[in-house]
């Protein structure tokens, strides 16, 4: 499957069986959604079949499981679900349901699993934005709780479960690709301790519930029609309901999650604090229309892949990547440039030429992060079909774009332009040699 594209279901599939919490009779069908649609609950039981995005801005509740509402329209317990199309590489889907929550099974993801293959699953056209992680996010709760994402080049969960008086401690760590999400993660079945059921009970919850669709902890023991699927099922368990949360975020995510004592609440906690926190990164891009992707180097890290210092840097960001072939990075003209006061005095203007520099250096920012790469240093050899449409003025934002036409070995060439407020104004194809420093 390809990482970098949006994936859809190739058909629909239904899925019956009984929810967990009312008890009721439900239907559950999967449905292609076009891209960008994310995901989004339907109640085909309601006038109007109303929709409910899956957002944690629609988080209602959050005991013992994750319930959205829309207004008066609810669906509860959406995490194995949304786990399930999370894991398994889905990007967009319509997820329909004749009752306010989807069937229970047997407690675990690997049912809507086994419904997302018999679906099938299709790539789409558009690029899939994955957010890259590149500064610690941190929370803590007052009962020992506590969610930390960290950089990492993958997608992984490393989960702590402890359960009350330490009982049952258990660790589990994954990455998360489909294999190991349906292998791993999916089989997890959820689990209660005996002495909360009848709190549960009167509090009108768990309805459903059985030692089919359960394991029951009741002391040291454990009470499951099967035996434990795995030595730290329950863990496993935590990590299938925290993936579930966290894609309430909206956002696919590179980066290690750990946590201890994870719980429904925590975890969507969590997903609006990865929401906020995108919305943050994104406000550092002034708002004119750019390209695909999540990632943003600053200029700390642009420092790190490009050799170049003052005054011949002229990157000062990189606001996207798409895929490995693309990039998109930013250069503020202020008139403070050390070429401005012999550049025309009185009538400022950035030197073309620097323009093109500018070009190259976003080049190799996007070939140099390749690990093949590391420690290079990239060498112009040519410009072709260079243009300059219009002058660069003091105030102005340069979007400087680029994209790898062809490699071949240590030779690279790109086809570049530079953007202000959305018009090109100069543009050009570069070839240059990366060679050992």
């Amino acid at each position: 499957m390809a990482a970098d594209v949006q994936h859809t279901l190739a058909g629909s599939a239904t899925l019956e069986g009984t929810s967990l919490h009312t008890g009721e009779k439900v239907s559950l069908t999967l449905k292609p959604a076009p891209e960008g649609h994310g995901f989004k609950f339907r109640r085909t039981d309601l006038p109007d079949q109303p929709f409910i995005s899956a957002d944690v801005e629609k988080v209602q509740t959050v005991e013992r499981a994750t319930t959205l509402a829309e207004g008066s329209v609810k669906v509860h317990t959406v995490e194995h679900v949304l786990s399930a199309l999370t894991g398994m590489g889905v990007d967009n889907a319509l997820i329909e349901m004749d009752a306010n929550e989807p069937p229970i099974g047997d407690g675990s993801s690997r049912p809507f699993v086994e419904l997302i293959k018999k679906a099938g699953i299709v790539a789409q056209n558009a690029t899939r934005k994955t957010w890259e992680i590149r500064e610690p996010i941190h929370q803590e709760m007052g009962d020992g709780t506590l969610i930390t994402i960290v950089p990492s080049k993958t997608f992984r969960v490393s989960v702590t479960n402890v359960g009350p008086e330490g009982r049952f401690t258990q660790y589990f760590s994954s990455e998360v690709t489909p294999e190991l999400y349906e292998k791993e993660i999916a089989p997890a079945r959820t689990f209660v301790y005996y002495e909360d059921v009848k709190p549960l009970l009167e509090k009108g919850l768990i309805k459903g519930g059985s030692l089919e669709s359960a394991v029951v902890i009741r002391g040291n023991e454990v009470m499951s029609k099967e035996a434990l699927r795995f030595s730290n099922e329950f863990a496993r368990h935590k990590a299938l309901d925290l993936i579930g949360d966290l894609i309430l975020s909206g956002k696919r995510i590179l980066g290690h999650v750990i946590a201890v004592k994870p719980g429904h609440g925590p975890n969507t906690k969590m997903a609006s604090t990865l929401k906020v926190e995108y919305s943050r990164m994104r406000s550092m891009v002034p708002p004119v229309s750019i390209p695909k992707g999540e990632t943003v180097l600053d200029i700390n890290d642009v420092l790190k892949i490009l050799p170049h210092r003052y005054p011949f840097l002229l990157v000062d960001r990189v606001v996207d990547f798409d895929g490995e072939t693309k990039c998109t990075g930013i250069k503020n003209v202020t008139v403070n440039e050390p070429f401005f006061p012999g550049h025309f005095p009185g009538h400022p203007i950035m030197p073309g030429v620097l323009q093109l520099e500018a070009m190259a250096q976003v080049s190799s920012v996007l070939m140099l992060r390749k690990p093949e790469n590391a420690g290079k240093i990239g060498y112009f050899m040519s410009a072709d079909n260079v243009k300059w449409r219009r002058p660069v003025l003091p105030g102005d934002t340069l979007f400087i774009e680029s994209e790898v036409i062809k490699i071949r070995g240590s030779i690279g060439q790109t086809r570049c332009r530079c953007l202000v407020n959305g018009e090109v104004v100069s543009e050009g194809e570069l070839k240059f040699a990366l060679m050992d420093r």
